[in-house]
């Protein structure tokens, strides 16, 4: 790579979190409208919603290839014209296998782009010499919050589901056309080539199983943490999306500052706290004998979990046992396998004992993030 990287470079970076946030977020206001539109019960659209998952774990292994051969600026465009494609799709499918292979296309889309601007990340980050990670994880966060937020203005002003994807559309375009010009465009030099496909090895399994860990947290509190409001804690069911919004919110604000607190106290040290407050929060929920309490515990899992991801991102480009695009894609796949393995390995929990015995069983496996700060390879 003998691009010299500056603060465009970082900027672009950023741009790039912001779409794919954004892009990725707007299907979920969509669902009730698919669901409607095509009479689908909870269990046919549970199946449905799966596809796109598993297009994402179809994309994900080969996309570290891709961006070390073609460059990371035409792997994040050319994904991104297909999740534009493909957000209409969504809004207009006639039948419910329509819906699926188009979940798929887009989730493989989503699943592409996201790995490709996490290698660029990683670029970025090393070419600067200092912590970006988080503020870049933080941007992916707040293009969540607006895609969803933007999706549903649109709607209640009445413009319709393909209005309002045309509407995301535009601004996805917006924000790429101002990103494009300085995303990184040569591919990463490496003699003999960058084989299509490489199984993880070495330090790259390792920080694979605790992205899966980390992973596997966020999907509990994305798809438990309102169940465990209402049949846990009594919390009326009106008010239960207030766990997943503490969660969400902290770890926003985390990851936006989480670049300072990297710089001035190291990313081991911020690896072991992240994971000791993180598991605290699932205690605090699980022994909180109110609402009100169990929601301050959500508030700590997001904050401490806000900058683990993104510094075991910085270490998968540190370590030296496989290319940093392979491993990127390596961790990225088996990170993104917790979210979709969470919601039915904590039912299974919570079915042979209980939801939170479930919940504790997370925060130990974060006390063994935190115990495995020492290991992480975190500089270059």
């Amino acid at each position: 790579m003998n691009q010299i990287i500056d603060h465009r470079h970082r900027l672009s970076t950023r741009l790039a979190f912001l779409t794919a946030g954004l892009a990725m977020s707007a299907w979920a206001p969509l669902v009730p409208y698919a669901k409607e539109r095509l009479e689908l019960g909870e269990g046919p659209l549970g199946l449905l919603l799966l596809c796109l998952g598993l297009g994402s774990l179809a994309a994900m292994p080969v996309t570290g290839a891709l961006a070390a051969r073609f460059g990371c600026r035409k792997v994040i465009l050319w994904s991104a014209l297909v999740v534009c494609l493909a957000l209409p799709g969504l809004a207009l499918a006639p039948t419910p296998p329509m819906l699926g292979v188009i979940l798929f296309i887009f989730g493989a889309a989503i699943g592409t782009m996201d790995v490709a601007m996490n290698v660029q990340a990683v670029m970025v980050e090393k070419a600067s010499g200092g912590a970006l990670m988080s503020g870049f994880h933080g941007m992916f966060s707040l293009g969540g919050f607006a895609g969803a937020g933007s999706m549903a203005l649109l709607l209640w002003l009445g413009s319709g589901p393909l209005g309002a994807c045309l509407g995301i559309i535009a601004l996805v375009g917006l924000l790429l056309w101002r990103a494009a010009p300085d995303l990184l465009h040569e591919p990463e030099a490496r003699e003999g080539g960058t084989p299509a496909f490489a199984m993880p090895h070495g330090a790259v399994i390792f920080i694979g199983a605790l992205c899966f860990i980390v992973f596997l947290a966020e999907g509990a509190m994305l798809d438990w943490s309102a169940v465990f409001l209402t049949a846990e804690r009594g919390l009326e069911e009106g008010r239960a999306g207030l766990g997943y919004a503490a969660f969400a919110v902290a770890m926003t604000a985390g990851r936006l500052t989480g670049d300072r607190v990297v710089a001035r106290f190291g990313g081991r040290r911020v690896l072991l706290a992240g994971g000791l407050c993180a598991a605290a929060g699932f205690f605090t929920a699980v022994g909180a004998p109110t609402a009100g309490a169990a929601l301050a515990g959500f508030v700590l899992v997001g904050l401490g979990a806000s900058n683990i991801v993104p510094i075991l991102f910085t270490a998968a480009g540190n370590q030296r046992a496989m290319p940093a695009s392979l491993a990127i894609a390596a961790i990225t796949t088996i990170g993104y396998a917790g979210i979709l393995a969470g919601p039915a390995l904590i039912g299974l929990v919570a079915h042979l004992s209980s939801l939170e015995w479930a919940f504790a069983a997370l925060g130990g496996a974060l006390l063994l993030v935190a115990a495995s700060s020492r290991l992480v390879r975190v500089h270059s």
